[in-house]
């Protein structure tokens, strides 16, 4: 397959471009993780757009054809005016836009300031943080006047978006960051022109809990609620069972169960499973249905929320990674 270069001159490469929102930069080292595979992949591919890597200008990327990548993979949610605008300049340049990772995806971890506004947002990084001196009471501003000239920052939004509330997005990526396989199995896909229907999240159709070591396939009951640093947990048996909260029966699988293996709970970083619209109220149901005393006695709905309440941090623990496209997310913004 031939595709037509930058010049228009004929090339038997695709091109790629990576590029980064609201982000912690992890899903950029996730592409370097794969390793020699990355040999494999630029040897079929031209990386023509990647900042953390190599010098790249805005002018540079208007400049280029409109579908001009045939790929870009977008990484990090969406804060502010200058993400939006490069997240619209790149689904124009691009024939596939893929959002890459859990920030793109689902909002990540930036998408839990989603629970203030951007006033609330100042006042409390730029006004009552007590490391900071500021008695001009000075916030950040999208212009401001100097001898040289007017200066211009990005508009921080009041709230933080996945990327497809900003643009239509093709296939997705998840994970924070993606694993390894899990890019390699969606690169095979792209070079061998593959890909499913539109929409598709590139992982696993199922559950973590289905390729978890410590899912013994028994009736899990959970009869307290613990925090990790509370308890020293047996890395033989499920969290769940042993009070702690854990993500996987309703978290899409792909990971191989590096949280698991390093004796940590899952935090739900790849997603609602399949068929789960709200992961954080799937989860909350899940622990509804497994609170128990013991066999013989059911706890009481009074009982079941002096559980619950043991849950010092419920957006934190539920919508860790999906509070920007959570339903209850939507709901709090009407």
């Amino acid at each position: 397959m031939f595709h037509e270069g930058y010049g228009g001159e004929l090339a038997d490469k695709l091109k790629f471009g990576f590029y980064w929102g609201a982000s912690c930069g992890g899903c950029e080292i996730a592409v370097l993780d794969t390793n020699e595979k990355i040999l494999d992949i630029v040897a079929k591919a031209d990386i023509v757009l990647w900042p953390v890597a190599m010098d790249a200008k805005y002018s540079d990327v208007c400049s280029m054809p409109d579908r001009f990548m045939d790929v870009c993979f977008f990484n990090g949610a969406v804060r502010n005016s200058e993400q939006a605008e490069m997240a619209r300049l790149l689904r124009k340049k691009s024939k596939t836009l893929i959002a890459f990772g859990a920030c793109a995806h689902l909002g990540g971890i930036p998408a839990l300031a989603n629970m203030h506004n951007r006033k609330e947002i100042y006042e409390t990084l730029y006004l009552n943080e007590p490391s900071v001196e500021n008695p001009q009471k000075t916030l950040p501003r999208t212009k401001s006047m100097v001898k040289e000239g007017e200066l211009t920052l990005p508009r921080f939004f009041n709230h933080v978006y996945p990327l497809d509330q900003v643009v239509p997005v093709d296939y997705y990526i998840p994970g924070c960051p993606p694993p390894v396989p899990v890019i390699l199995k969606a690169m095979d896909l792209i070079f061998e022109d593959q890909l499913p229907s539109k929409g598709t999240v590139l992982a696993p159709v199922k559950t973590l809990c289905d390729e978890c070591p410590r899912n013994k396939n028994v009736a899990k009951k959970m009869t307290d609620i613990k925090r990790t640093w509370e308890i020293e947990a047996d890395p033989e048996k499920c969290f769940l069972e042993q009070g702690i909260i854990c993500m996987g029966p309703v978290t899409r699988a792909g990971c191989e169960c590096r949280c698991i293996n390093a004796n940590q709970p899952c935090t739900g970083c790849m997603g609602p499973a399949p068929e789960v619209r709200d992961q954080g109220a799937k989860m909350i149901s899940a622990l509804a249905s497994i609170l128990k005393v013991d066999e013989e006695k059911d706890l009481s709905e009074e009982e079941i929320i002096a559980l619950l309440k043991k849950v010092k941090d419920p957006v934190g623990s539920f919508y860790m990674f999906g509070l920007g496209s959570a339903t209850i997310n939507q709901r709090r913004e009407k």
